[in-house]
């Protein structure tokens, strides 16, 4: 959103008028009411001051929405100045306490936080019912204090559209991942899944003849496909990082993403700019909590990649308990402060005394 009102207001020449016509034009599908239940902001239209925001990366197979579990839980975090943001990832496999929705008939209980979104969007609740949950259950965390003044959907399928406009993103890969999604036969040379998978999902072993997508440590000029494959990995992680490494590989990726999309080369091809707006209504649903989008693309123009810190939730460390033979991952209490500090927008100080829990997109010195 904040790479789209860059570019608006390049391409309608600093016009307000204009950059409305285009935003019209452009957003008129990816904007939607609702969506955060009671753990959105309430009392006015307005995002002055500090701002919330729950981004949601969900699986949805072949397009349906019920089932649907949100395997990316990022939250963002803008201080009243406007001038930063600070993203934060939940781990999916969190133990949490998920409330009751009476909309869907969800009596409420414990499970992982990605089954959240699941909850709410059965029984025709769909990906509004599923994001309102899922928010309110964020929200519960921080004991209630962390209130949302939007929230967006991401289907990272639809970002391969959007990267592939911009000519690609350039990122440093900080360890070395395997693909489990895509390969080559080494006899015919042609492409397709290199192993094997349980039910369960986890990787069974390497399929006969077939040579895996590596992605080796260093600056990679990553084509379309090739982004949305490496920021999919948690399996064959070198690190064995699994969800910690992929929730930092996602977070580096958006910071490409908006560092690529608001580059002079970008800015000033017609074509180019053309591209991107067509795309994002197909990667983000934006749940703009009754403000209009054009406050919120104006208000956010200012952000700048340099500006965008990086947090690693638990400090990216496993912290996980086994209960009833189910695997879950638990947030420690400086997680939790964390919350707690985003609704306070405390968050400088968060970060002075968590240095270690800061991740980089660049190479080490």
């Amino acid at each position: 959103m904040i790479g789209v009102g860059a570019l608006l207001m390049v391409i309608s020449g600093g016009s307000l008028v204009a950059g409305k016509l285009l935003l019209v034009h452009y957003t008129g599908g990816l904007t939607h009411d609702g969506g955060l239940g009671s753990a959105g902001v309430t009392g006015g239209t307005s995002i002055n001051g500090p701002i919330n925001l729950l981004l949601v990366g969900i699986d949805e197979g072949s397009g349906r929405t019920d089932g649907a579990r949100a395997d990316s839980i990022i939250v963002a975090h803008i201080p009243a100045s406007h001038d930063a943001i600070y993203l934060a990832s939940i781990p999916r496999d969190s133990r949490v306490t998920i409330p009751a929705h009476r909309a869907t008939g969800y009596a409420g209980g414990t499970d992982k936080i990605n089954g959240a979104f699941q909850a709410g969007s059965q029984n025709n609740g769909g990906r509004d019912g599923g994001l309102a949950l899922l928010a309110e259950t964020v929200s519960n965390l921080s004991g209630g204090s962390l209130k949302f003044n939007g929230a967006a959907i991401v289907n990272f399928d639809g970002f391969r559209g959007l990267v592939q406009a911009i000519g690609g993103v350039r990122m440093y890969v900080d360890e070395k991942v395997t693909s489990i999604h895509i390969g080559t036969n080494v006899k015919t040379g042609k492409g397709g899944v290199p192993y094997n998978i349980n039910p369960d999902g986890t990787v069974a072993g390497l399929k006969p003849n077939m040579r895996p997508e590596v992605y080796e440590v260093g600056w990679h000029d990553f084509a379309d496909w090739q982004a949305l494959d490496y920021v999919r990995q948690r399996d064959l992680l070198a690190n064995q990082d699994a969800d910690y490494g992929r929730q930092r590989h996602q977070q580096q990726f958006l910071k490409a993403l908006l560092n690529k999309t608001t580059s002079t080369g970008v800015i000033t091809n017609p074509i180019k700019v053309n591209g991107v707006l067509k795309s994002v209504g197909k990667a983000v649903s934006f749940y703009n909590n009754n403000v209009d989008i054009a406050d919120w693309i104006f208000t956010l123009k200012g952000i700048k990649p340099d500006n965008m810190t990086m947090i690693k939730t638990n400090g990216g460390a496993f912290n996980p308990v086994t209960i009833d033979n189910v695997a879950y991952e638990t947030l420690s209490p400086d997680s939790l402060q964390l919350l707690k500090d985003m609704a306070a927008d405390n968050m400088q100080a968060f970060v002075s005394s968590h240095q270690s829990w800061i991740s980089t997109d660049v190479a080490p010195s």
